[in-house]
């Protein structure tokens, strides 16, 4: 049966009018996705604009990339590159091509862990991460070694058969951490300051078995390129394969190319050490040797020097010089006496003739003369001087002010000049005046002044 529809109940789309609703319901629905693919048939026009294909195995898509988007990143597209893009899925309507409308992009797997690697070591290098002023030398021999990697991978298995091998009696300490996934760069980070803060160990080794840029990554954080720079103890890196480096290594004290390298570097040798002990002994035992046969030859020699030297001798000679000497010296003290009484006696005989006693008491009777005659000058001077200062006493009284004040006279002073008052010219009306009396004093104050005075006759 064949069923004819009428114009009213058909919808007919024009190619534009499908191409728009088409772009709309691809829009609407994936919104923003990710995609990964390789890069192909890549064109940079004049625009700016990219324009290229990602592709897998079994079909590709076209892409669109604007100049304003280009900014975001520092990743330059190729042709061959695998990328994951951050895209708009959309509809090209005037073609009818199906495109992707990119927003971001960046290179996948290896390439973009090795981009992120590259910039993390220029940030740390220019840091002064790296410098070897910064490296710590590693102890001759530790007392005890910590060693920082997975409690049951190869790599703590291969470091513990070493260290038994080299140097059996250095104790080690394990500290287990993961060495991959998210958490493994935090927990390496905390073993290693946990390290330091117990402070029991001389030396640390960091490592882990081989594997990809990917499953190395954890050596390639910062967090864990920072807590080895912060140690205070020595760390040896020995991470992967002789071919692989990460940041940690170039941090580290000391990059060993493996875990049993880095189990190397950390202990000597033991069989190497007991080989040069038994060098030291043997030359040690050469050294005391000569030296005692030296001593022995010493010492014959200064046996032989003594007894040609023998001290009785020289004190039996030094015994004969010491009579001769002694007599000697008594000869000399006998005569030396004899002079000295003799010149004592002369010197006697003439201080007798110069004795001073005659003179000295000639001299105490003309003091005593002299002291009678000073003794009477002064009494009479003295009597002159008193006879003259009743005198003056006499005369002074005569003429003295207060014989006046007797009389009945007084005398007034102006105060407070302390001037005295020969004038009424000198006062006026409310000055103070002290009047003396031959007994006593008073002080008044001026209320009238009578410059018309006369004296009486």
């Amino acid at each position: 049966m064949t069923i004819t529809l009428s114009s009213t109940q058909r919808r007919i789309y024009t190619v534009t009018q499908l191409n728009r609703e088409t772009s709309q319901l691809l829009s609407d629905y994936f919104l923003t996705v990710l995609v990964e693919g390789e890069i192909s048939n890549l064109s940079t026009p004049s625009s700016g604009h990219l324009y290229f294909s990602l592709k897998d195995a079994n079909a590709q898509i076209r892409c669109a990339l604007f100049k304003n988007h280009q900014r975001k990143f520092g990743f330059k597209p190729e042709n061959g590159k695998q990328v994951i893009v951050k895209a708009q899925v959309s509809l090209y309507e005037p073609r009818g091509d199906y495109q992707l409308i990119v927003e971001q992009i960046e290179e996948a797997g290896d390439g973009a862990l090795r981009r992120a690697f590259d910039a993390l070591k220029l940030k740390l290098l220019t840091e002064g991460l790296f410098d070897s002023a910064h490296k710590q030398s590693l102890p001759v021999l530790p007392r005890t070694i910590g060693i920082i990697t997975s409690p049951s991978g190869a790599a703590i298995r291969d470091v513990l058969t070493v260290l038994r091998r080299r140097f059996a009696a250095v104790p080690a300490i394990i500290y287990p951490v993961a060495v991959q996934g998210d958490n493994a760069k935090h927990e390496i980070a905390k073993a290693i300051a946990t390290a330091n803060k117990q402070a029991l160990c001389d030396v640390l080794i960091l490592g882990r078995g081989g594997g990809s840029l990917e499953d190395l990554w954890t050596f390639n954080e910062e967090i864990v390129a920072r807590a080895i720079f912060a140690s205070d103890i020595p760390i040896i890196t020995g991470i992967g394969h002789e071919t692989d480096f990460t940041i940690a290594d170039f941090v580290a004290d000391l990059r060993a190319p493996t875990p049993s390298a880095a189990a190397e570097h950390a202990v000597p040798d033991q069989q190497a050490w007991l080989s040069q002990f038994i060098y030291l002994e043997s030359r040690l035992y050469q050294l005391l040797q000569r030296k005692l046969n030296q001593t022995q030859q010493s010492l014959d020699w200064l046996s032989k020097r003594l007894q040609q030297q023998h001290p009785g001798q020289k004190l039996a000679r030094n015994a004969q010089r010491l009579g001769e000497l002694e007599s000697r010296l008594h000869q000399a003290m006998h005569v030396g006496l004899r002079q000295h009484a003799s010149l004592l006696e002369a010197k006697t005989a003439k201080l007798w003739q110069h004795n001073p006693t005659i003179t000295i008491n000639s001299h105490k009777q003309r003091q005593q003369y002299l002291s009678e005659r000073l003794a009477s000058a002064i009494q009479y001077r003295l009597e002159q001087l008193n006879h003259q200062f009743l005198n003056a006493s006499h005369t002074l009284h005569a003429v003295s002010p207060l014989a006046t004040l007797n009389r009945g006279y007084v005398m007034a002073i102006h105060l407070p000049s302390g001037q005295i008052i020969r004038s009424t010219e000198q006062l006026k009306t409310g000055d103070m005046v002290q009047t003396r009396l031959a007994q006593g004093q008073f002080t008044s104050q001026i209320k009238t002044i009578d410059q018309d005075y006369q004296e009486i006759s």
